[in-house]
Formats: structure tokens, sequence, C-alpha cells
């Protein structure tokens, strides 16, 4: 029974912590939440290559094999390079690399981040692909989770989130 159980535990550890987060473009999320029977909703991480804590966030917090776990579960995640230079097509327009000062932007990123072009930031759409809300800056693992349990949940729909998060008591 032993060493039943401890094949069990083993194999367990082995699960969780092969759990990697698999990333797909945002056309593919878009066409996902179009065409599943049961479609999720969209996380969308905006980085960009020089930005240490993107760097930092990817490896800390979207690598733990818990929060990798949860998100594959109940989100399409996409990763998303705020200064990416290939055209995206949505919703019947076409958001393009802007060259602006030093490095330019792309207007989908502009336009999901509200235009506070601030890195990291992450992005929860519903299924329908309307914004719940951006959130700006590194996230640690535990609190990264509140807020993807939030609108993964449905939380959001019945509590605001001071009322959920404990914030300001």
């Amino acid at each position: 029974m032993k060493k039943f159980l401890l094949n069990l535990v083993l194999l367990f550890t082995i699960s969780i912590t092969a759990q990697e987060v698999q990333w797909v473009s945002w056309e593919e999320a878009v066409t996902l939440s179009k065409t599943e029977t049961n479609p999720k909703k969209i996380f969308v991480d905006v980085y960009t290559d020089w930005c240490g804590w993107c760097k930092k966030m990817d490896k800390d917090t979207f690598q733990n094999p818990i929060v990798a776990a949860y998100m594959a579960e109940n989100f399409y995640m996409v990763k998303m390079d705020a200064e990416g230079k290939e055209p995206i097509e949505y919703d019947g327009k076409t958001f393009k690399f802007v060259p602006q000062g030093r490095r330019g932007y792309h207007e989908l990123a502009a336009a999901l981040l509200q235009g506070k072009m601030s890195y990291p930031t992450v992005i929860f759409l519903d299924e329908e692909l309307k914004m719940l809300s951006p959130v700006p800056g590194y996230q640690k693992v535990k609190p990264f989770l509140q807020i993807a349990k939030y609108f993964g949940e449905n939380i959001y729909k019945e509590k605001d989130w001071k009322s959920y998060s404990g914030v300001g008591k």
C-alpha cells in the first residue's frame, strides 16, 4: 500500500511539474473562442523584449505548475509583443505597428492597454472578447492566481474586487 501511495504521489508530482503554459496567437484565441462549443475566456500577456519584469513574470509566475494548470483549464493564453511588427486582423480592422520614438508600438496592444503602455500588463477578456480588466505590473503567483480566479470563475459577476480580495479592510 505504501508503495502504491508513493507511486501515486510521484506520478502526481511529475504531471504537475510537466505542465507548461500553452500560448496561442491572438488569431488562434479569437478563432477558438468562436468555434469551440465551450469557449474559454482570453488572457493576454502584453510584454516587450526589453522588459525585465516581463521575463521575471514569465519565469516565476506563468511557469509555476499550479498557475500553468489553472490558466490552461480556464483561458486561451495569448502572448502579445507590444512592439510586434506583424499586422493583426481583428473585427474587420487591421492593427499595425506604429513607428514612433525609439521603439514604436503595435496598435492592438495599445487598444487593449487603453493607451497606458506599461509592461508587463495582463488583460482578461470574457468569452465574447469584451474587456474584463487590464492588470498592470509584475504579479507573484499567489496574487496572480487570486486575480485569475476572480475572472476565471466568474466571481466578478457577483462580487466587487474589494469584497473578494479583502483589499481596503
